[in-house]
């Protein structure tokens, strides 16, 4: 689809007069600024000046041109290029093959200048483009097809120098320059080629039979090419290739860049492609063309009778004309692509506006995906997306959509009845919300954002998203949503929203009656999980001891954790207040007692008594029960038992008085053991408990980690239990032979009754014997080190006494800096050793 990028204008329309039609002929053109410089085909050079812009560009023909300046030329021979160096005030003229000066207002001759000979075409290169813009010179390039050269000329007020001159392999048939790089077209191939030095470098050939030879800047550091195939060739200083290439159509005569834009001109017609997309945009029939000259402000196209000038339309308008013809993809290619034409306020401002305008684009083309990305770059602001469903209007007043609506806008209201459709779009704004929730976008916002996010997530009966919503904190308002969530059903979230307000009361009594009510079970457990958290992160104890009762009857083993999981730097509710009333419930009462005692390290002999009277109540309660009941008794009796074994703060005497009379024999022994009364727990464990096994590990474990010595007397205890009942005595020989090393083997053999054979302890009397001579032979290589060790500080005695010590006035030990009593000082006078304490210390060296 075609689009207008340039507004053609005549300006110029010379009448043909009979005889004078071939001499009054346009040959070449040069505009500088509104001045305007007609080269002829009898010598003759006009000097016109172009009426300042009146934003009547649309008109056909251009009126309000003058002519100031006309000049002939000694030669016959027509003009053939014009250049103009403003700065410098020069207009040069080639003409017959010579290059002249002249003034650009007066068009008087510079004498000065001297012409330059054998030229056939020549390029400017302005104090703009150098690197010392300040100095007034400009670089001037005349090629000589004759010589094969092109010269390189330094062109200031007076005068102009030729700087170097650079050798090509064929005749230059087209130039141009960027820098000190020269793009030339030679007899058959295009080469680059660096006037100061480097090697040139060949890019690809070209038949000038054939089609026109183009070379032009196509800006800074590119060059555009007449490629084969009528390809428009995009070619760096490096020799590649920046940007795809333009097909262009067959027969050009000229080609000019005006960014975005490539200007072809045929016999026919002129066509505007762009350098974005390579696609033709514009053709502007023209018959009988000759030329095309491209400047910052216009582009000129020239018969031999007409110049029209082609205005370029506003990028501003451009965009908005390809908006209203609905190829926004386009625009925004295009205003990515001409960036570095606007201000940067400017593309910011147009960037947003169009980005958000393709989106509503896309959205209304149910490509949702690609409108919330160009929503997003767009800086949207979410309530323009809101406003467009009805039923989650922003609740500000004061807002006002600022977006002009799109060509394919549809009404949201009237997409309700396809079903499929409407929850798309209802999706669509869910993402949205959430990919801007909490950014800069949704600044000024967050209000209509989340209750817009409530809503949706209530009405579509997305129950996960909506509790992540009101889980955290939110900008919800509680006199428009609460009515949304009860219309809805969604009491579980409205407890949420309650407590992220602070409303903790309304929170728990509203997820008490979901608990208490007929919701489905998954709601039930959720309620009162978040009963008991609430209850448990409650700074004070006005609703703890209000729902408390409540909390616990529904689980004792869960609801005790408003108790027991509070955080340490919360308000502690007193612990005897809570020990009294957890009394009934027992389960919540041990749960309790063993976070103080284990986790809070609690060193109150009350609560450790308590926990373990609780452990034996439970377990005698557990025992009554029977047998089906085993592995519950077996874990609580260990609990006990461990308890009884690691805790030194309980009350033995108060645990003596509950167990006695029990069954809990170990637990007893245990208790038996921790007041040192080792025989009685002996007792209890062989003639009550009948656990012959557990007897001996007592033994083994009573007293863990103090020496042999210690133990011997436990196992001589259990041995003399052994023997006093005649049924036992098989456990005596076994508790002998398994643990000889336990005993004292002339005590344990003492105690034995006469009548037992050697064979019966024959195992116990081998390793007792081995045993004593291990022993002997360790005492001896300890003797044996002990010696050697005594040898060794004697040596080092005597090395330390052999060095002497110096003594000053102040009887100050040098070696160790003790001072010297008196009978220390006169041994020292004497030689002898002073004292002991410099024994192990190095000998200093010796003083006289």
């Amino acid at each position: 689809m075609s689009l207008q990028a340039f507004i053609p204008t005549l300006i110029l329309e010379k009448p043909a007069s009979g005889k004078e039609k071939d001499k009054s002929s346009i040959q070449c053109l040069e505009a500088c600024g509104r001045n305007l410089y007609i080269g002829g085909k009898d010598s003759l050079i006009q000097h016109l000046i172009l009426p300042v812009a009146s934003g009547q560009e649309t008109k056909e023909k251009c009126t309000g041109i003058r002519e100031t300046r006309k000049r002939q030329l000694g030669s016959r021979s027509p003009v053939s290029q014009l250049g103009a160096i403003p700065f410098l005030n020069h207009l040069l003229v080639l003409c017959d093959g010579s290059l002249s000066a002249f003034n650009m207002f007066s068009l008087e001759s510079l004498p000065a200048l001297r012409k330059i000979r054998n030229v056939a075409f020549f390029r400017l290169r302005g104090a703009d483009a150098m690197p010392d813009s300040s100095a007034p010179v400009s670089e001037l390039f005349t090629a000589s097809p004759r010589r094969r050269t092109v010269n390189v000329h330094a062109v200031s007020v007076d005068r102009w120098e030729c700087l170097r001159e650079v050798a090509l392999p064929q005749e230059p048939l087209a130039l141009a320059v960027d820098g000190s790089c020269l793009c030339v077209a030679t007899g058959d191939r295009y080469l680059l080629k660096d006037h100061e030095g480097a090697a040139p470098l060949e890019l690809f050939p070209h038949d000038s039979s054939k089609q026109s030879v183009i070379v032009e800047t196509a800006g800074k550091g590119e060059f555009l090419l007449q490629g084969p195939g009528s390809l428009g060739m995009f070619v760096t200083r490096s020799g590649v290739s920046g940007r795809p290439p333009v097909q262009w159509l067959d027969g050009i005569l000229a080609a000019r860049v005006h960014f975005p834009y490539v200007l072809t001109l045929s016999s026919e017609a002129l066509c505007i492609y762009s350098m974005l997309d390579q696609r033709i945009k514009q053709t502007i029939p023209l018959r009988g063309a000759k030329g095309l000259l491209s400047t910052p402000e216009a582009v000129f196209v020239f018969t031999e009778k007409e110049v029209h000038s082609l205005s370029p339309v506003p990028l501003v308008d451009q965009i908005s004309a390809l908006v209203a013809n609905e190829r926004v993809d386009e625009a925004l290619d295009f205003i990515q692509g001409v960036k570095s034409l606007l201000s940067k306020d400017t593309y910011k401002a147009l960037y947003k506006n169009l980005t958000c305008t393709a989106g509503f684009v896309k959205f209304y083309q149910e490509n949702f995906s690609e409108a919330k990305d160009l929503f997003i770059k767009g800086n949207m602001d979410p309530r323009e997306i809101i406003s467009l469903y009805p039923e989650l209007s922003p609740t500000c007043e004061d807002f006002k959509s600022q977006h002009a609506a799109v060509f394919n806008a549809k009404d949201i209201r009237a997409l309700r009845e396809d079903h499929a459709t409407f929850q798309q779009y209802l999706s669509f704004l869910a993402d949205f919300l959430r990919a801007v929730r909490g950014t800069e976008q949704s600044c000024g916002c967050h209000q209509d954002v989340d209750e817009a996010l409530l809503k949706l997530y209530a009405k579509r009966g997305e129950e996960g998203d909506l509790v992540d919503l009101l889980s955290n904190p939110n900008d919800c308002v509680l006199s428009t949503c609460v009515p949304c969530l009860e219309h809805y059903k969604r009491f579980f979230a409205l407890g949420l929203l309650y407590q992220s307000h602070g409303q903790d009361y309304n929170a728990i009594q509203i997820w008490v009656n979901i608990v208490d009510g007929d919701e489905p079970g998954n709601a039930k457990h959720s309620a009162y999980e978040n009963i008991i958290d609430l209850l448990r992160r409650q700074k004070g104890g006005q609703l703890v001891w209000k729902f408390a009762d409540w909390a616990l009857h529904k689980s004792q083993e869960v609801g005790v954790q408003i108790f027991s999981g509070r955080e340490k730097d919360q308000d502690e509710l007193g612990e005897e207040e809570v020990l009294s009333f957890l009394n009934k419930y027992p389960q919540a009462l041990v749960l309790y007692l063993e976070n103080l005692v284990h986790a809070l390290k609690s060193k109150k002999e009350k609560h450790h008594t308590l926990l373990a009277k609780m452990y034996v109540e439970q377990s005698l309660q557990e025992m009554e029960k029977g047998e089906d009941v085993d592995a519950t008794i077996n874990s609580t009796r260990e609990k006990l038992q461990q308890f009884l074994r690691e805790s030194s703060l309980y009350s033995t005497a108060a645990l003596h008085e509950r167990i006695r009379g029990t069954g809990l024999h170990v637990e007893r022994a245990i208790l038996h053991g921790v007041a040192g009364e080792h025989r009685k727990a002996l007792n209890v464990l062989v003639h009550e408990e009948k656990d012959l096994q557990a007897a001996e590990d007592y033994c083994r474990t009573a007293l863990r980690g103090l020496p042999e010595e210690f133990r011997r007397p436990l196992y001589h205890a259990l041995l003399g239990i052994y023997l006093d009942s005649p049924q036992l005595a098989t456990a005596a020989a076994d508790l002998l032979n398994r643990n000889a090393a336990a005993f004292d083997p002339v005590a344990a053999l003492r105690t034995l009754p006469g009548a037992w054979s050697v064979p019966l302890v024959s195992r116990f009397l081998c390793e007792s014997v081995r045993g004593l001579i291990h022993r002997g032979k360790m005492a001896g290589v300890e003797r044996n080190l002990a010696k050697v060790e005594h040898f060794r500080n004697k040596c080092t005695r005597a090395v330390v006494t052999r060095g002497m010590v110096k003594l000053e006035r102040g009887r100050i030990c040098q070696r160790c800096g003790r001072y010297l009593t008196e009978p220390e000082f006169m041994r020292s006078l004497r030689g002898e050793l002073i004292h002991t304490h410099c024994w192990g210390r190095e000998p200093p060296p010796t003083v006289l």
